[in-house]
């Protein structure tokens, strides 16, 4: 009977230790957290390449895996119906380069020598006509001629003096040059030459497809044959730079985070292989937990995305992969976020 007591008073003493170790369990691992673990999977932008031009595809240079650089030559269009639109553009814009110089300079001494030479002609033309018809009109009057010789000297002289004055304006109009206005819209004609010829250029170097960034080749849509056109993509490229891992955070958590803040990255398919990594983004809007790390916990929580970009100089880290994220804190503020230099 004096064996109860003894018991009982075990068992209170035992559940009080059991109640002091958890509370001062739980209140270690709250107080004495150095760094805050996330979880979420990798991410990289992908870029559909396409030609800006509608023609047949003449060659693929690149297949799917292949890693390109910025400004390499990926593909090409069929160029010769572009080339020779390119020719004929450059041969009209030769030709009215000519006609502006041609009106620029005016007219050639050769040419007033000319219309001075035909003005005296008509002059002379005049003056003999004049001279007849005054002869003429005398033997009228003594009635040795008929009326109508005299009328018809009449008109030649008449006619004589009208192609002089004609022939006098000519010569004013050779002497001042073209016209202002005529110079303006041959200028203005030579301008859309011009323009015309950079259009069929950038038309043409259009024709080939260029890569915009360092990346891999994910897939290879089209092949040589096929019709291209700016709505055809040609190939889907995986960008390389930037890779970061897209993982969410919840809001008890985001007084700890400053974007900046170094990381490390760590998957399942390297053990032990540590990336380094900071923290770039953090979303300034709250979302329902998504379903790829939903939990018991958190099922009907509110978190916030953040992306924690990774230097990922040996390609070794692939879209969807799953990652864990270390983030020490109580680091400094960040003042440079270019974690990747010397890794």
């Amino acid at each position: 009977m004096q064996r109860k007591p003894f018991l009982l008073l075990f068992t209170i003493i035992a559940l009080a230790s059991s109640a002091a170790a958890a509370w001062y369990f739980a209140n270690r691992s709250t107080a004495n957290v150095d760094a805050l673990k996330l979880y979420g999977n990798v991410d990289i932008r992908q870029v559909q390449l396409s030609f800006n031009a509608s023609e047949r595809v003449a060659q693929l240079l690149v297949r799917e895996g292949d890693a390109v650089k910025k400004g390499q030559l990926l593909a090409q269009l069929d160029t010769e119906r572009l080339t020779s639109n390119v020719d004929m553009q450059q041969a009209q814009l030769a030709s009215q380069q000519q006609i502006v110089a041609r009106l620029e300079a005016g007219s050639r001494p050769e040419e007033i020598l000319k219309a001075q030479a035909d003005v005296e002609a008509a002059r002379i033309d005049a003056n003999n006509a004049e001279s007849t018809y005054q002869r003429i009109k005398s033997l009228v009057e003594q009635n040795f001629v008929s009326k109508q010789q005299l009328d018809d000297v009449r008109a030649k002289s008449e006619a004589a003096k009208a192609k002089l004055n004609s022939l006098r304006e000519v010569l004013k109009l050779v002497q001042i040059g073209p016209r202002k206005e005529d110079i303006e819209a041959a200028r203005a004609t030579l301008n859309a030459n011009r323009a015309a010829v950079e259009v069929a250029r950038k038309a043409l170097a259009d024709a080939s497809l260029y890569a915009p960034d360092d990346g891999v080749v994910q897939g290879r849509i089209l092949e040589p044959g096929d019709m291209a056109s700016p709505q055809r993509p040609v190939y889907t490229l995986a960008l390389t730079d930037p890779i970061w891992v897209r993982a969410y955070v919840q809001e008890t958590a985001l007084g700890k985070l400053k974007p900046g803040m170094s990381a490390e990255v760590s998957t399942d398919s390297f053990p032990g292989k540590h990336y380094p990594a900071w923290l770039g983004y953090i979303s300034p809007t709250a979302e329902f937990t998504p379903k790829s790390v939903e939990t018991t916990e958190v099922r009907s929580g509110l978190v916030y995305q953040v992306r924690i970009f990774v230097c990922n100089s040996q390609n070794e880290l692939r879209l969807g992969m799953p990652a864990t994220v270390t983030i020490p804190l109580g680091q400094p503020p960040a003042t440079d976020a270019s974690h990747c230099q010397n890794n």
